[in-house]
């Protein structure tokens, strides 16, 4: 083992403050990978105070790192020291189910071990980003890709490709009308996607405050769902929706924008129980869907993708002392639109 600086948390009242972890040594299929930047997702909060149930704590967040890779073990093919790599929201899984086989790892039958937060084998506490260094298992890091500025690419780990994967999952391109609900952490990056992919893309927003940067995005139109004209004049529109907000929302409402046979897709994660008419769903052929992450080939395709078309997310870099102020900025939607820890301050 050796150690090396983080940020944790030790309860779910207190703020997260400078501590040190202990990392594994490098093994044969392991990197050890110098992090560089961690991005801050909406999940951390939710996890650190407790909104999800009970943690482990001490608890050092974050499932967006990206960073350069420093050693590598001695079975180890697909990195080099040098190399840029990031690791999303996963660590391992069984890799024997049928989700894992079919490279789903996120739906892992056993469970898969995530990147903060979780058990494993040996019953340590795995810990995220918010740390200067982390090993994994090869099989768990990705290539990031070359165009795209480290730290802006670094939210695609978590916020990219769980928006990336409905999109693909549900068939967005050319031809295609696909609605964005909220322009946030996860609507902004839906949007870029959706429209690199080659989809109509109209963002639906309480206001209309930030149209403007839709419009910027990729975004074809931006409406007002608090005007209630909205849903009257979008009734029946659009083949696709995804829902980025964790609020509770009127489901039946956004149902009917829907085509027949079109589908709503939360990737928003609401701390509350939502509700919706199914008789409703029978009679359109409407699907209501639920999509968490991407597993590794799908990530990869993501970040490929990305590269390609030159998408990155918008952000704020901030020392890691600034960390406790923004969970504040995130839980009163001061972010335009995705915070980046700068990892070398905590040196």
């Amino acid at each position: 083992m050796f150690t090396v600086n983080a940020y944790a948390a030790t309860s779910a009242t207190e703020p997260l403050t400078p501590t040190t972890i202990e990392r594994r040594e490098v093994g044969p299929h392991d990197i050890l990978i110098e992090i560089r930047y961690a991005g801050i997702c909406h999940s951390d909060i939710h996890h650190v105070r407790g909104d999800w149930g009970d943690a482990h704590y001490p608890v050092v967040p974050g499932h967006e790192i990206a960073g350069v890779v420093t050693e590598v073990g001695p079975e180890v093919t697909r990195f080099a020291p040098g190399d840029k790599a990031g690791i999303g929201c996963l660590v391992g899984s069984c890799g024997a189910c049928a989700p894992c086989r079919a490279g789903r790892e996120q739906y892992c039958a056993v469970g898969g071990t995530l990147t903060y937060g979780s058990l494993e084998a040996d019953g340590r506490l795995t810990h995220g980003g918010y740390s200067t260094h982390i090993v994994v298992t090869e099989d768990f890091a990705l290539k990031m890709p070359e165009s795209v500025d480290l730290a802006a690419a670094t939210p695609l780990l978590c916020a990219g490709i769980t928006t990336y994967s409905p999109l693909r999952r549900f068939g967005a391109g050319p031809g295609t009308k696909v609605a964005v609900v909220g322009l946030g952490g996860l609507g902004h990056m839906a949007v870029q996607l959706a429209h690199a992919l080659g989809a109509e893309v109209t963002v639906l927003s309480q206001s209309l405050k930030k149209r403007d940067d839709g419009l910027r995005l990729g975004a074809d139109h931006y409406y007002a769902t608090s005007d209630p004209e909205t849903f009257e004049q979008l009734a029946g529109t659009f083949d696709l929706i995804i829902n980025t907000v964790s609020a509770r929302l009127d489901l039946d409402a956004y149902l009917s924008l829907l085509t027949v046979e079109g589908a709503l897709v939360n990737v928003g994660a609401p701390a509350e129980p939502m509700s919706l008419n199914v008789f409703s769903l029978l009679t359109s052929g409407r699907t209501f869907a639920g999509s968490m992450i991407g597993g590794l080939p799908e990530t990869q395709e993501m970040l490929d993708f990305c590269d390609v078309q030159r998408i990155g997310s918008e952000i704020e870099l901030i020392p890691a002392q600034k960390i406790n102020d923004a969970y504040e900025r995130i839980l009163a939607s001061d972010v335009r639109y995705r915070f980046v820890i700068d990892v070398s301050t905590m040196a």
